[in-house]
This record gives C-alpha cells, sequence and structure tokens, in this order.
C-alpha cells in the first residue's frame, strides 16, 4: 500500500525538535523527520517516533519526496549559519509556493533577509518563535510565526492545532501571525527579555526575603505558593516555589542552597537591550537582568572582592510579614513596568519596520505554553483591547491604579535594599523607570546645555523654535 503523503517535514531530532514532531503526530498529522546523524532518526522511529504518522527519512531528498504539496519544512536547528546552508540546500529540492519555517531562537534581522531571499525563489518563508521549553514543545507551546503572509493559512491547522490552549472552555490557540519579516522572531525576543526580567526580579525577591525578612527556604515556598494564588500567578513563580521544596539526594540540604551562584544566558536577552539602544526605546530592566547575569560569571572575582569591599550587614526587617508583603506589591509593579519597556520596544520596532503589530494578539499569545505566561497577561490584553494605540501599559488605567497603590511598598522595599546592602538592580530600574515616565521635566536640559557648551551640539528652547547653539564662554565672561 502506498505511504501516505506527509502533511510536514521536520529538520532536527534535538530535544525540541523530537519533542515537536511527536506533538504535530499526536494532533493526527502525518510527519516526515530527518536527521544530518541518520542514527538519531533511526532511534526515532524505532522509539519514540515509532509511530504509524511519522515517517523517517535518511535524505533531505527523501523528506521532500514524502510530502503533500504545497511542501512544509520545518527546520529545528541551531540558529545561525546552519539555517543558511539548510536553506541553501533545500531551495532546489522545493518548488513555487512550498514554505519553509525555522523554529529557532532567530536573530529577527536574519530573518528579514531569509524571508526576501526564499521569496525572491518563489518559495514562502517563515520565522517563528517556538516559547515553552521541552514540556512546552511536547504538550503545546506558544507560537508566533511571521515571514510571507501567504504561508498562514498553509500552516495554521498544523500550528494552531500543535499550540498551547486557553480561555474557559481551553479552546483558544496561543498561537497568531505576528507580521512580516522578522516580526515573528523580534515578538520572542521580547519575550525572551521579558523573561530575563521577571527571573531577575524573582531571584531579587528571594533575597530580599531571606536576608531582609529573614526566611527560611520552607517559609519561601509557602511564601511563593501564596503569591501564586493572587495577581502574581505564573509559571515562574510556580516553579520557584517547587524549587524552594526540593532536598538534595546526597547530602539531605535543600538544593537550592548547593547552586553555584553563576548564572548562564544564551543571548536573546542581550540582542533585546542591543536592539533597544538602536531604537533609543528604554529597556531597562531586561539590560539589567543581562548585566547581573554578566556580574553573577565573575564569580571568583566577587569572592576576592567579598574580603575586601565594605558594606552593611543585611540583616533581618523587624516585621517580617509586613516586609514580605510589601515585597510581593513592589514585584507586581516592578513587573508591570517590566512588561510596558517591552511593548514600548515592539512599538518602536514596528514604527521603524512598518509593521502593524497587534498588541493585544501578541499578550493573547504568551497566555499559556511560553516561560512568561501569567494570570495579568489578560490584564495587559484588556488593555490594548479598550485601547489599541496604549502608549505605555502603565498609562492603562487598571495599571496605572495599582502602580500608585504600590507605590509607598515598592519605594520602601528599594530604600530598604540600598540601605542594608541586597543588589537588587531590576528592583530600583523598574523604580527609576516609572519616576523618569511620570515626570514631565527631566534634568535633560542640563544635559543639552553641557553638550552644547563643549560640542556646539544645539539644544531647543521652551519659548522658542528651532534649534540654538551658546557661546557659553562669551556669555560667562560677560558675567
Amino acid at each position: 500500500m502506498a505511504q501516505q503523503p506527509c502533511d510536514i517535514g521536520l529538520v532536527g531530532l534535538a530535544v525540541m525538535g523530537e519533542n515537536l514532531a511527536l506533538n504535530i503526530a499526536s494532533r493526527g498529522f502525518h510527519i516526515a523527520v530527518f536527521n544530518r546523524t541518520t542514527s538519531v532518526t533511526d532511534a526515532f522511529t524505532a522509539g519514540r517516533g515509532k509511530l504509524p504518522n511519522v515517517v523517517g527519512c535518511h535524505t533531505l531528498e527523501q523528506l521532500v519526496a514524502a510530502l503533500a504539496k504545497p511542501r512544509k519544512v520545518m527546520l529545528m536547528v541551531k540558529a545561525g549559519p546552519a539555517v543558511d546552508q539548510l536553506i541553501a540546500t533545500l531551495l532546489p529540492l522545493l518548488s513555487p509556493g512550498d514554505v519553509i519555517i525555522d523554529g529557532g531562537n532567530t536573530y529577527p534581522a536574519d530573518t528579514d533577509r531569509r524571508t526576501r531571499e526564499v521569496e525572491a525563489a518563489g518559495l514562502l518563508y517563515v520565522g517563528t518563535g517556538v516559547s515553552g521549553g521541552e514540556e512546552g514543545a511536547l504538550k503545546g507551546p506558544s507560537l508566533m510565526p511571521g515571514g510571507s503572509a501567504a504561508a498562514w493559512p498553509l500552516i495554521k491547522p498544523i500550528f494552531q492545532a500543535i499550540a498551547a490552549k486557553v480561555g474557559p472552555a481551553g479552546d483558544i490557540p496561543c498561537c497568531d501571525w505576528v507580521g512580516p519579516g522578522g516580526s515573528g522572531n523580534y515578538v520572542k525576543m521580547v519575550h525572551n527579555g521579558i523573561e530575563y526580567g521577571d527571573m531577575q526580579l524573582i531571584c531579587e525577591a528571594y533575597a530580599l526575603l531571606k536576608h531582609g525578612a529573614g526566611l527560611s527556604n520552607d517559609e519561601l515556598a509557602r511564601v511563593f505558593d501564596g503569591w501564586n494564588r493572587g495577581e502574581l500567578d505564573s509559571y515562574l513563580i510556580e516553579i520557584t516555589r517547587d524549587i524552594f521544596t526540593v532536598r538534595d539526594p546526597d547530602t539531605g540540604d535543600h538544593l537550592v542552597d548547593r547552586i553555584l551562584d553563576r548564572a548562564g544566558a544564551k543571548g536573546t536577552g542581550k540582542w533585546m537591550s542591543q536592539l533597544a539602544l538602536d531604537l533609543g526605546a528604554p529597556s531597562t530592566m531586561v539590560t539589567e537582568a543581562v548585566f547581573a547575569r554578566s556580574l553573577s560569571a565573575l564569580k571568583d572575582q566577587r569572592v576576592r572582592a567579598s574580603s575586601v569591599l565594605a558594606g552593611p550587614d543585611m540583616r533581618s526587617h523587624d516585621d517580617p510579614a509586613g516586609f514580605t508583603d510589601q515585597v510581593r506589591r513592589a514585584l507586581y509593579a516592578a513587573k508591570i513596568a517590566s512588561y510596558a519597556q517591552g511593548f514600548v520596544q515592539l512599538a518602536a520596532a514596528a514604527a521603524e519596520q512598518g509593521w502593524q503589530l497587534d498588541y493585544r494578539s501578541i499578550a493573547m499569545l504568551w497566555r499559556g505554553g511560553c516561560i512568561i505566561r501569567a494570570r495579568f497577561l489578560d490584564d495587559i490584553a484588556a488593555a490594548y483591547a479598550a485601547n489599541p494605540k496604549l502608549e505605555n501599559l502603565m498609562l492603562a488605567p487598571s495599571f496605572a491604579k495599582v502602580l500608585a497603590a504600590a507605590q509607598p511598598a515598592w519605594r520602601h522595599v528599594v530604600a530598604t535594599a540600598a540601605t542594608i546592602g541586597v543588589p537588587v538592580p531590576v528592583f530600583m530600574s523598574s523604580l527609576a523607570y516609572y519616576d523618569g515616565y511620570r515626570h514631565a521635566r527631566l534634568p535633560a536640559n542640563l544635559l543639552q546645555a553641557q553638550r552644547d557648551y563643549f560640542g556646539a551640539h544645539t539644544y531647543e528652547r521652551t519659548d522658542k523654535p528651532g534649534s540654538h547653539h551658546t557661546e557659553w564662554l562669551e556669555l560667562r565672561r560677560k558675567v
């Protein structure tokens, strides 16, 4: 009996690719799979992928031949040159109207370029963000596709079937078309940048509760469990609660205390920060989060410095329960500021690139399947539904009210951290951003005077139009 043509092909059977292939197959689609190392393909099709609707292929030619037209080929390989090499190999094997999909953490400008190149060859191209890690890939990720608009109707049935589902009936897919070129990868990059900020804020809250309130790991687990039942309900708060309950099987101690305080990174947070600088978008919190990881990497230097540099005693707070609640309020306020910065950068990128992004839809994409999934994304979606042209999330009436109410706790937490010497760069950055944004006048007038003084860069005036320059030394001599 002839083999049924496959609905999609997938290249790359590392953990994410393998789990995504199983997800696709579990939804009833026929899928052809290929890995450069043929033994990996064989092991998969003889093991977890031993299913009637999974076809193993030993060459790309076999993969393409197994697909129904228009063909759809998804690449789950390491971002960078490997993607370009695969595209170059695939193009002669495919036909006009076929679709190449990149599911890696790809730099948005690379997807812009590849979309143009693949479309010039008569084919369609998609760069899609895939968030949710190994479990999400298998059970339902958040998917953020962008690129050739004509490709969306072709991949939509598969993508929305395999995506995480949310909503009262659990039937709303966390996947929708984002926009042209690299917009899907840009949205995924911002997602990851927000993730950096969220994780660092939680770590700073942990340090404050441990040193500022004197809480034990068991008490921290109970605190985070309580937080996960309120406005901070999120995947990251949930897993943090779980982490505090796990014991090391070798020592019996809490495992978190045995983990070296040196953090790793894969680069997407850095990309967001770099592109924010290019755009002039003040994404200060992800930048501080990236630098916090960089500082953590200087472990040996920090150990040496700890015996040289003086600081205050990190004493416990007189009112642990009250301080713990203040940290909760400050964490929620800082989280609002962080997401506000992410959406401001998306808007700046959209203006530069000419994208028409739907910010309500983007918030809904992140409600399930992804790492930053959280209850308050519903509130973000509602804010953009009420005002699609909202300049900044902090200006939405619901969020402005929360931030106003949180101010005393937010300020007290930041001040306490400075007083007792607990480093909280992202908390501090969040409050500085809020204060900077709410001021109608900043001291940049003096900065412009300085620039004009030493470099004749000119300045604008409050009382008359145009650019102005002053010979500062001449006027000073006349005083």
